[in-house]
């Protein structure tokens, strides 16, 4: 199993490590520290060697970061962690604070006193961070400190050490494009732009290029790398020499000189001494890489990393491993909901045993690689909480008359996949059928849209909402995020929420998944992927209109749809994407799952 369910968090641990964090703070003179929950690539994938924040509170989330002052601390997290958070962390000694009511930097500047020096680590804070945090410091007439060694890493005794998962080629296949005509392309991006050399830093991004895969994190195939790349075409990649075979370092050393990442400061040092401008994207580079090309006599050109929008938009071949992935991903879900019907009634299932049969069904595909994310296994209660991931503490078994949440997915290597579906087991009460019909509504919304070549995902983030909107209610995370190809489920820069402000174009995959959390009650979301397609006329308009085809096919539980609520267009729609998935998916399963089926996709 890919899957680990023994919970490595405990609140407990907070007291004393704080406390010898702040020990060694006042060692070191300073007044406080920033413990981010990234790593050096900023990115929300991070190995265990790099898990300070979880280390230091007991928070397992995604996104956040910890305050350590002499005398206080706090922790900041999204609406999407304001329980868990609550759960995970000893409240008594880190006092949660919501990122986006109460910024740290606004948080800061009313506690820090003038003369107090704050510590961070440069590696860990993007340039753009590393600026709001100074512009803080200013304000209270305190000052940024940077250190050369993380204060954290000297009281973690007994600290993991760093991945050194094993990098193998990505085929042409299923990449669609030969690595060297990647970084022709990208280097003349980097020349029409007017500098010398891009630095990259996305972990994703450096696989896309090179066209390799690693296994340095959970469930993405990322190999842990930095990138300098030459608007002549060169390319440096500096990795740990250990990850890489003998085949693999002969066919790599082709495209790029191999380099150990503690070369990477100085060589972006020596790149300043010659004066070269060099191409960075600050709000995901870190400040220490900035700081080693200005600090001798290099410039910088902001701006976001080409590689990262040229990754998004898929060619042929990534499309069509995507629609391939989705088509043996939607037999094994169908196969698993068809299992949990029956399992169900026959007596009570648990979160975990849910997990695992639906791992069971993927792996017996034969072609899967691993997970692509933590099974969101979720019931009653726990499904309010929008990222749960159940670990055999909070293992709950599945109340009758409920819902039930399970948001999954897959690493196949010509696609990733991720799918939630809400589902009913027994009778369900009609306000959670009435809520899950208006998430359905605001799915519909996005699925059938048509739109304009420029529009963003925040102009059509709305279209989710709107049905829950006009019944007083929304949901505290974006409607969909882009997916890579064999790569990171969650994936920039396209992305559906308030603050997708990047143009979607064609080729570009998102997910669809609005959603509505009662909290201690149940939660639900609704989440297929879809490809934005290329604008077509409509007939009697005036322009073509981008669209959306969508990739999940697997069925939407008709038993929790409160028929009146849909409009003749959403019944409809929701009767034809269930009729292509029985002619889809059907051929692909056993008799018995295509009898279940047909039952799941009859029309309403």
């Amino acid at each position: 199993m890919f899957q680990s369910f023994d919970s490595t968090v405990d609140p407990s641990v907070g007291s004393a490590r704080c406390a010898a964090l702040r020990q060694e703070l006042a060692r070191l003179g300073l007044d406080g520290f920033l413990v981010p929950r990234g790593d050096a690539h900023q990115g929300e994938y991070v190995p265990p060697a790099d898990s300070r924040l979880e280390w230091l509170t007991g928070f397992a989330g995604s996104a956040g970061m910890a305050v350590v002052l002499a005398e206080e601390a706090a922790i900041f997290v999204d609406g999407r962690y304001t329980i868990q958070v609550c759960e995970q962390v000893d409240t008594s000694v880190f006092a949660p604070m919501h990122l986006i009511e109460t910024p740290p930097t606004e948080w800061l500047e009313g506690v820090l006193k003038p003369g107090h020096r704050l510590g961070f680590d440069p590696m860990l804070h993007t340039v753009a961070a590393t600026r709001r945090l100074q512009k803080a410091c200013a304000a209270a007439g305190a000052e940024l400190v940077a250190v050369a060694a993380n204060p954290v890493d000297t009281v973690w005794t007994d600290r993991p050490e760093p991945p050194l998962g094993a990098v193998t080629r990505h085929p042409e296949a299923f990449a669609g494009e030969l690595a060297k005509a990647k970084i022709a392309r990208i280097a003349a991006e980097v020349g029409r732009a007017h500098a010398d050399a891009l630095v990259m830093t996305q972990p994703d991004a450096i696989a896309w290029l090179f066209n390799i895969r690693g296994s340095d994190v959970p469930h993405v195939p990322l190999p842990l790398s930095f990138a300098v790349l030459g608007a002549d075409e060169t390319a440096r990649i500096f990795i740990d020499g250990r990850k890489l075979s003998n085949a693999v370092r002969d066919d790599l050393s082709e495209l790029a000189d191999i380099h150990e990442p503690a070369e990477l400061l100085p060589a972006l040092a020596a790149l300043g001494k010659t004066g070269a401008r060099v191409m960075l994207d600050p709000d995901w580079a870190g400040a220490a890489l900035e700081t080693a090309i200005t600090g001798a006599g290099g410039s910088i050109v902001e701006g976001p990393d080409p590689v990262v929008r040229a990754k998004a938009v898929k060619n042929a071949a990534e499309l069509e491993g995507a629609r391939q992935a989705h088509l043996r991903d939607g037999a094994a879900f169908a196969a698993f909901l068809a299992w949990f019907d029956t399992a169900i009634a026959a007596g009570p299932l648990d979160e975990i045993t849910v997990a695992e049969r639906l791992e069971a069904f993927r792996a017996d595909t034969g072609k899967l690689k691993d997970i692509s994310f933590d099974t969101i296994s979720a019931a009653g209660p726990n499904a309010a909480i929008c990222h749960y991931r159940v670990d055999r503490r909070s293992n709950l078994t599945i109340p009758a008359d409920s819902l039930f949440l399970i948001d999954s997915g897959a690493q196949y290597e010509d696609g990733t996949t991720d799918i939630t579906r809400t589902i009913a087991v027994g009778d369900v009460a009609e306000e959670a059928r009435r809520h899950f019909t208006l998430v359905l509504k605001g799915h519909i919304g996005i699925a059938t849209a048509r739109f304009p070549t420029g529009t963003s995902g925040a102009q059509i983030d709305a279209l989710a909402r709107l049905p829950l909107w006009q019944a007083g209610l929304d949901f505290d995370h974006g409607t969909g995020h882009g997916v890579g190809s064999y790569l990171s489920v969650h994936e920039g820069p396209q992305r559906l929420a308030k603050t997708g402000h990047v143009p979607l174009q064609p080729g570009m995959i998102v997910s669809n998944e609005p959603g509505y959390y009662r909290t201690d009650g149940y939660g639900i979301r609704i989440e297929n992927l879809e490809i934005v397609t290329p604008a077509r006329e409509i007939a009697g308009g005036d322009r073509p209109m981008l669209g959306f085809e969508t990739l999940t096919l697997a069925p939407i539980d008709r038993r929790l749809v409160v028929l009146e609520l849909l409009s003749p267009v959403e019944r409809d729609w929701l009767n034809a994407y269930h009729r292509r998935v029985l002619a889809e998916i059907g051929p692909l399963v056993s008799e018995e799952v295509r009898g279940w089926l047909e039952q799941a996709t009859a029309p309403l």
